[in-house]
């Protein structure tokens, strides 16, 4: 049986001090549970080694298809090819974060990995910083979390420079470089994410600097610029594959700039290989039955129900869950119908007395670092709610 325990909503006057202003869904209720999920010490323990095996078999899988060319096969666009061999073959395109989504570890369910948000993951802000808030002001113990999310990304941040586990020598190998971090504008939810992240190089110990992508200069020769500053390290939360398809020139323009070594990109380019969904039947190519895995095909699966998603999405948009003969039971319409399809094996989420269904999201920054949840119906939209949880006995 899931375990729920009942806590005093954050003030949303106190949410806004923190950033956090993204509190309200469009139907004027809290996008922030007022319940927190409670799990075991061994519970966090799976999410944490299921992560991390998990991030090793990406790693496996994207290798083959860079060696066996298979970017055509999960819908990799073709113009940001290139770039992703170049950012692949060399260390300093270091993997900043990243976010699983995974189904069960509750209530005796077995941990199966339904996809990984490598590129641009939302929930960073909730994850790291609005569930520790919770237990804070509800007086409950700070630190009984499967979450140090913040701390991982301030020494992952340093792994830039380092390029290795250790980081005590982060200060006399910093050569000063210039980081900008880019966002739209008028997304709040992203300026923000974008700004803690800033935050967190900044107390990492890099020079820093905010603006907003319509501001900066791109050249193939010379790199990158702000206000006539040249930066070495740019963070963007722009998805790669929108950029390939909605900003061509720009695409073309950042594989140069790659090419010529005039900057480095996070999260890198080939964390697009990561993000396709179509790398979940690439998995199931080489680790068949693995117990971490749902079997996943670019074919309706056989006698079996179903989810058909997207290569590339966001927020279940144009997901369909089906039946055994490949008919709908239910669909979240969206953007993302042009998009190659993928067809995995379908699994329960985890549900609560009123039929909600939860799914577990852990990130990833050097190694498996936080969790939260989701909460929402049998696919997670963007009216899904996000929760918290805390770690008992």
């Amino acid at each position: 049986m899931l375990n729920l325990q009942k806590t005093i909503p954050l003030d949303t006057d106190y949410l806004e001090s923190l950033g956090f202003v993204w509190h309200t869904d469009s139907d004027e209720s809290s996008y922030i549970s007022d319940e927190l999920i409670v799990i075991s010490e061994a519970q966090a323990e799976a999410y944490y080694e299921a992560t991390n095996t998990l991030y090793d078999m990406y790693i496996e899988a994207a290798e083959h298809v860079v060696e066996n060319n298979l970017f055509h096969e999960i819908g990799i666009p073709f113009n940001l090819v290139e770039v992703i061999k170049e950012s692949w073959e060399n260390d300093v395109h270091w993997h900043l974060y990243g976010r699983f989504d995974l189904a069960g570890g509750l209530d005796s369910k077995p941990i199966k990995l339904l996809e990984f948000n490598a590129d641009t993951p939302t929930a960073l802000f909730e994850t790291a910083i609005i569930q520790w808030a919770i237990l804070k002001q509800n007086g409950l113990e700070e630190e009984s979390q499967f979450n140090a999310l913040y701390e991982s990304l301030v020494d992952n941040f340093k792994r830039l420079v380092t390029l290795e586990e250790d980081v005590s020598t982060f200060e006399e190998r910093y050569d000063g470089w210039n980081f900008l971090f880019t966002s739209v504008k008028g997304n709040s939810e992203e300026e923000n994410t974008v700004r803690l992240l800033q935050h967190i190089a900044t107390e990492a110990g890099f020079q820093t600097e905010f603006a907003y992508i319509d501001d900066i200069e791109f050249s193939p020769e010379d790199g990158i610029f702000y206000e006539d500053k040249h930066y070495e390290l740019w963070f963007k939360l722009i998805p790669w594959e929108d950029i390939a398809l909605e900003e061509s020139d720009l695409a073309m323009l950042l594989t140069n700039i790659i090419k010529n070594q005039k900057a480095i990109i996070f999260n890198p380019a080939y964390t697009l290989l990561f993000q396709s969904k179509g790398l979940l039947k690439i998995l199931w190519d080489l680790y068949p039955n693995h117990p971490l895995l749902l079997e996943s095909s670019f074919e309706p699966l056989e006698g079996k129900k179903q989810v058909k998603k997207p290569v590339f999405g966001r927020e279940g948009g144009s997901v369909s869950i089906l039946d055994e003969n490949s008919n709908d039971l239910e669909t979240v319409a969206g953007n993302y119908d042009s998009y190659k399809m993928v067809y995995q094996d379908y699994t329960e989420l985890v549900t609560d007395t009123q039929g909600l269904s939860y799914q577990a999201g852990v990130f990833y920054a050097y190694e498996a670092c936080g969790l939260g949840f989701r909460k929402g119906g049998k696919i997670l939209d963007n009216m899904s709610k996000f929760v918290g949880h805390i770690v008992k006995g």
